[in-house]
């Protein structure tokens, strides 16, 4: 792009060299800074602009015409032409300032909302990805959260029905309320009942402004601090998935389906958590609807238990550098949904943290 107005320049000049006199090459002279304006500087698009009408002037003055009324005619076109690019790169920069400083209040706000949890959290290994559908978009309506509780590693991952600044507030709520109850409540069926609790308040709350029906579909896991098992409480969420350090993968089924967060008042049942064990290198896997829901060209959706069955990550953020990877390779570049993602992985006894070898099968 550096170059390509000054081609442009160069093409006027050699196509004033092979025409008549009668031919003008004033239209590439002024094309030059229009090609410029949005790549360069203000002092880039101006030089540009000078540069082409030299040429025009000595070219001009080289054949004898300069003095005609219609080379005065061209001169000014160029000018002019010149001047409206300095409008147009000026007009450009402000944008693209603009959609930096939008970009990193959204930044903030996604950091603000949804934080990246530590790598490390009560001597587990934490990864988590929020892949958004819409390119320069940073934070929809999934969520996660892990924190380190006296009752052990608490966590959730959930997805919001709906999109825009509602669904964000809920995210908000949600992960408010449970850091609040991870701590305070000595079971996750007790932390499940909270949340229910704070979205029907928040339910509430927009009643007045907004008669649509909302919900959270969510899995709530905690890890007990003595390690070897994983208690499960899914409420109409994607099954999380168990990666052992054999390469098996088993997807953790709920023993009961429960409705969605914020449904209580369709109907209730008293949770049960799942205990299911969590051995030594194992891997846990939470996802929202974005990975399972993702669609290639033909229409089938992705596979992600098939996909990653019989093969081994040194870490969780090497297995979803690899998921996120393999989605884009299934859907072709895009998702038409967020993409939430958390991998949880427990350190096999014995062994160097980290440092398992690597050995990818390739993708079904």
């Amino acid at each position: 792009m550096f170059w390509l107005p000054v081609i442009v320049i160069a093409v006027g000049v050699v196509f004033d060299a092979l025409t008549p006199t009668r031919f003008t090459a004033s239209p590439f002279f002024a094309a030059a800074p229009m090609v410029a304006a949005p790549f360069f500087g203000l002092l880039g698009t101006l030089v540009t602009g000078l540069a082409g009408l030299a040429c025009e002037v000595l070219l001009r003055y080289d054949d004898g015409t300069l003095a005609r009324p219609e080379a005065v005619g061209d001169l000014l076109t160029v000018v002019t032409v010149t001047v409206l690019a300095m409008g147009i790169n000026r007009i450009v920069r402000l944008s693209g300032e603009r959609l930096a400083s939008a970009s990193i209040i959204a930044e903030t706000a996604q950091r603000a909302v949804l934080p990246q949890p530590s790598e490390r959290i009560g001597g587990l290994h934490i990864a988590a990805r929020y892949e958004a559908a819409q390119e320069d978009a940073f934070i929809g309506g999934d969520l996660f959260a892990v924190q380190d509780t006296p009752h052990g590693v608490r966590l959730i991952v959930g997805d919001v029905r709906g999109k825009g600044m509602d669904a964000v507030e809920t995210v908000a709520v949600l992960v408010g309320a449970f850091r609040e109850a991870a701590e305070q409540e000595r079971t996750l069926e007790g932390v499940a009942h909270r949340l229910d609790r704070a979205l029907t308040r928040e339910g509430t709350r927009r009643a007045e402004r907004d008669s649509s029906e909302s919900f959270t579909t969510a899995v709530l896991a905690e890890v007990p601090h003595s390690g070897g098992v994983v208690r499960l409480v899914n409420r109409g969420h994607p099954e999380p998935m168990l990666l052992e350090s054999s390469g098996a993968v088993r997807t953790l089924d709920p023993s009961q389906f429960a409705l969605p967060l914020g449904m209580a008042e369709i109907g209730s049942w008293p949770d049960r958590a799942d205990e299911r064990p969590y051995p030594p290198g194992a891997t846990l896997l939470f996802y929202t609807d974005g990975l399972s829901e993702a669609r290639d060209k033909d229409g089938v959706f992705y596979d992600p238990a098939a996909r990653l069955d019989g093969r081994i990550f040194p870490g969780p953020e090497e297995l979803l550098d690899a998921v996120v990877g393999d989605v884009r390779v299934h859907t072709g570049g895009g998702s038409s949904d967020d993409m939430a993602l958390l991998a949880v992985s427990r350190p096999a006894e014995g062994q160097p943290e980290r440092r398992r070898i690597m050995s990818v099968v390739p993708p079904i």
